[in-house]
């Protein structure tokens, strides 16, 4: 028992010694620990980054579409024929599948 004699005062502290391994379970081995939850959200920041860019040039080619569809009556007529199958009322609609090779 004489090395017990050598340690300091606080360090026998059973509150502080509580404390210091508690504070170490937070930040370093729980499930929310800061190094795991840092990176795990810089993961996620940029992942969501890129999909916002996906979105933005979804949105500008989306109106660039419109602006067309609003400007030339021909463009609308083929886009309600290609995307809604539409036709006129002499004319027969044939469906053919895509073939993907």
């Amino acid at each position: 028992m004489k090395f017990l004699q050598h340690i300091p005062a606080w360090l026998k502290n059973k509150y502080l010694l509580t404390a210091l391994v508690f504070g170490v379970w937070i930040c370093f081995f729980d499930d929310q620990d800061i190094i795991t939850t840092h990176f795990k959200h810089k993961h996620e920041l940029h992942k969501l980054e890129e999909s916002r860019d996906y979105y933005l040039g979804q949105i500008d080619n989306t109106k660039k579409e419109l602006e067309q569809l609003k400007s030339d009556p021909a463009t609308l007529e083929k886009y309600a024929r290609e995307k809604y199958w539409m036709k006129k009322d002499n004319e027969d609609l044939f469906i053919l599948p895509e073939i993907k090779q």
